[in-house]
């Protein structure tokens, strides 16, 4: 929602809107001169021409519901981002995890490339302000959304699809209507155009089969045309030599941990290719992409006690992201895992404890819904015992506002603290890096700021 507000802004739109609460993507949104308002009133819809609304919004949100009463159009997120794509040549990303890194790599690359793109990603750069871009070049790329089965409205002309997972129970229910929904997507890329898809997924690879539009296939196994070899890693950095239809295509070298990383690298690289952008500019421009905010993002490292923030919700994501903290070889790694939607916890129970099981302490706090009602029996306490059975490390549930304390009296330099989760989970890695910046200060420097908070000067 954000980088379509963006992109209209860029556009001269006048943008209104509203939230639960003020975040990062608010505040640059209203320093681009949207009117954003706290809170849901019907009074906010005000004289909209149209009315966009997420899978995020109930039916019965007090502004969705003016829009109906007053007949004012009303358009799912993905409509609209649809239509501000036609007229371009469309790239859009899909694929249950790593969507956002790739959307975001295969960006920046036709930024480096000079191709001036416009862009809407599910995600912040780190070095930039914004999720969107309105570029004059033809090419639009766009990280394109499965959970409410939107993705079905686009027909883009290079179609990359990162991987498919059991995800969106919600919504799908089963496997069968999972699978159907990607095989509708996969159909709808142009008959002209280009699927490029993970061929290590074994459930993708199987729909690729039925495809009318060129298919090429990236991954670590060798029976992809784009593939990595010699993987190498050493903490944040990363490198690998790069084959295409077997022959070496060249050396890749990483700023962004994690295998999986270097998946979401060789997606880019492919893409590259079918837009004839040259071999160096690619490597070039993949040895300066920085990442995404909340994608293994350092929050503090001080007395070498690093605090990471990163999105993983689903256990596919918790694994990935555990392994490459594992890479970082650091002493212990923390994970402080904060759960995200009712429904998630209730079908993924096992697989979630399962994922959390590569650390050497883990902290649970309390679900965040995202809007969804709580579900009978499914807690996180109850997730904490399903964890304590697969390991004999410690585990504990502890409420939010308690974590930054405990962490504060558990933690050693060496450590890396490991924030995962989907939620507002980032506040605590925020707070609990603020908290180790304060109590690693001289005890004088403390009291100085103890006495002058308690103590203020009045003029």
């Amino acid at each position: 929602m954000g980088a379509l507000a963006a992109l209209l802004l860029q556009k001269g739109c006048r943008v209104t809107g509203s939230d639960i609460r003020e975040n990062q993507i608010v505040l640059n949104l209203q320093g681009q001169g949207a009117e954003i308002h706290i809170g849901h009133d019907p009074r906010h819809v005000g004289t909209a021409d149209f009315v966009v609304f997420s899978s995020a919004i109930k039916k019965d949100n007090p502004e969705l519901a003016e829009a109906k009463r007053r007949a004012i159009p009303i358009l799912q997120r993905a409509q609209l981002l649809a239509g501000l794509m036609q007229g371009h040549t469309g790239i859009t990303v899909a694929g249950a995890h790593g969507k956002t890194t790739t959307t975001s790599m295969i960006s920046s690359l036709l930024t480096e490339a000079g191709l001036h793109p416009t862009t809407a990603i599910g995600g912040i750069i780190n070095g930039t302000s914004s999720n969107a871009r309105l570029g004059a070049g033809e090419y639009f790329v766009a990280e394109v959304d499965e959970s409410d089965g939107s993705f079905l409205y686009f027909s883009p002309r290079y179609s990359v699809i990162t991987n498919i997972d059991f995800e969106h129970v919600d919504y799908f229910h089963n496997w069968d209507n999972i699978l159907e929904a990607y095989r509708r997507f996969i159909h709808q890329t142009e008959r002209a155009g280009v699927v490029i898809a993970c061929g290590d997924d074994p459930r993708l690879s199987s729909l690729l089969k039925e495809c009318r539009s060129a298919v090429h296939t990236y991954g670590l196994a060798s029976h992809n045309k784009t593939m990595a070899e010699n993987c190498r890693f050493d903490q944040w950095s990363s490198s690998f030599d790069c084959l295409m239809d077997g022959k070496y295509w060249g050396k890749v070298e990483l700023i962004v941990p994690g295998r999986h990383n270097i998946v979401n690298a060789l997606a880019c690289i492919t893409l590259g290719v079918h837009l004839s952008i040259p071999p160096e500019m690619i490597r070039r421009s993949l040895a300066k992409y920085r990442g995404v905010q909340r994608r293994f993002q350092i929050k503090e490292n001080i007395d070498d006690i690093w605090v990471v923030d990163d999105y993983a919700h689903h256990p596919t994501e918790i694994k990935a992201t555990l392994a490459a903290a594992r890479l970082m070889n650091r002493k212990r790694v923390i994970a402080v895992f904060q759960p995200h939607r009712y429904s998630r916890v209730q079908y993924l129970m096992q697989e979630m404890a399962e994922s959390l099981t590569n650390s050497d302490h883990v902290i649970v706090t309390d679900i965040y819904a995202a809007s969804e009602p709580p579900v009978k029996g499914v807690t996180a306490e109850r997730l904490k015992e399903h964890i304590q059975k697969l390991t004999a490390n410690p585990v504990v549930y502890l409420k939010k506002e308690d974590i930054t304390g405990y962490v504060l009296n558990i933690v050693r330099p060496g450590d890396l603290v490991m924030m995962l989760g989907a939620g507002d989970i980032t506040h605590i890695a925020d707070a609990l890096g603020l908290a180790l910046r304060e109590s690693r200060k001289p005890q004088t420097e403390r009291d100085t700021v103890s006495q002058e908070k308690t103590h203020p000067i009045i003029l």
